[in-house]
């Protein structure tokens, strides 16, 4: 994708809900499905669409715009026209336009309140009150939407624990996911782990959520709850395995820090901790946009995105060892507690 200027790109975000309408269209259609494999001419697309060429061709002009095609004109016949989509375009707009997307989900948040008065916002003078969005979550409804909006983000980290299952689980027991939502991590590593047993440490509140998913399970017997406070208390012992998975950039440095050091006090030697989050780069950050954007309204949640680094770091100042990064969707960073 050729990088915009700031004109294109702000002309792009003005248009931009015209922009989703033209993406969306093209998901539903199946113009994705025939341009991603490409290349696929226009003249083959509005046969097999039965869509008009002339208002096709612009139609496509809109998507080349965005970045979405390459293009080859090779006569004065736009029949001709052949197009291909960069790869995982049709991913990624059934991520973020389809009907489970994320970013729906994300748009069922109140960003209303804050929309148009940022000027007062970035002031102190207007914030989300606590019915809006309470963080840490305070009521049993808010716990629940909180969990289960966690919930639909998951894709990129399975996929990565999947990728590197037999080195994660290979002789492990007992794993503790921490502040691990409604346990959808941790029943999915079970299917790749048979002689591991999993828990969720959380708070109380978050117990019907991992039952739900504890009856939907296919190892229900491997799969538990441990109520608790990660910040009031020290964490669970008697686990070889621990993660932080989308939680640590909730927090303050300080607080990231000290959660690290109670995993380093809760593990036995040789035990293994595993960080899974956005790390920052620039495309991670534009798809965090909208929570960038929601919580500058909440002091409470700090929402860091952090490098990788940074945690590796951490870890090695703590006592962990054989610090990594494994490759995936989202990078992993595993450490492990000396022998």
């Amino acid at each position: 994708m050729t990088e915009l200027s700031p004109r294109a790109l702000l002309s792009l975000l003005f248009h931009g809900s015209k922009a989703v309408d033209v993406v969306t269209t093209a998901l539903e259609t199946g113009l994705l499905d025939a341009l991603e494999p490409g290349p696929v001419s226009l003249r083959d697309l509005a046969a097999r669409f039965g869509m008009q060429p002339l208002r096709l061709y612009k139609f496509l002009d809109c998507l080349e715009s965005l970045g979405f095609l390459e293009r080859d004109e090779p006569t004065d016949d736009i029949n001709d026209t052949s197009y291909r989509a960069v790869p995982g375009l049709r991913d990624a707009a059934a991520a973020t336009v389809g009907p489970a997307s994320i970013e729906r989900d994300r748009d069922t948040y109140p960003w209303q309140r804050l929309h148009g008065h940022l000027d007062d916002t970035l002031r102190g003078d207007l914030s989300l009150t606590e019915d809006d969005f309470s963080w840490p979550p305070k009521t049993e409804e808010q716990t629940e939407s909180f969990e289960r909006s966690m919930t639909v983000g998951l894709g990129p980290v399975l996929e990565t624990f999947d990728r590197h299952a037999d080195r994660l689980w290979s002789g492990r027991r007992r794993f503790l996911d921490v502040g691990g939502g409604a346990g959808r991590l941790a029943d999915h590593v079970l299917s790749s782990a048979p002689g591991l047993h999993a828990d969720v440490f959380n708070l109380p509140p978050v117990a019907p959520l991992v039952e739900e998913t504890r009856k939907n399970s296919a190892h229900p017997d491997r799969l538990g709850f441990v109520p608790g406070d990660f910040f009031a208390s020290p964490l669970p012992t008697g686990y070889d395995a621990m993660s932080f998975v989308r939680v640590l950039h909730d927090w303050p440095t300080p607080d990231s820090r000290r959660l690290v050091e109670k995993a380093y006090d809760a593990l036995p030697p040789g035990g293994l901790l595993l960080i899974c989050e956005e790390f920052r780069t620039p495309d991670r950050l534009a798809v965090q946009f909208f929570w960038s954007y929601f919580l500058i309204g909440a002091d409470s949640a700090v929402s860091r995105l952090r490098e990788a680094t940074f945690y590796t770091t951490l870890l090695a100042a703590t006592g962990f060892t054989g610090i990594e990064i494994l490759p995936g969707p989202w990078e992993l960073v595993v450490g492990h507690k000396p022998a």
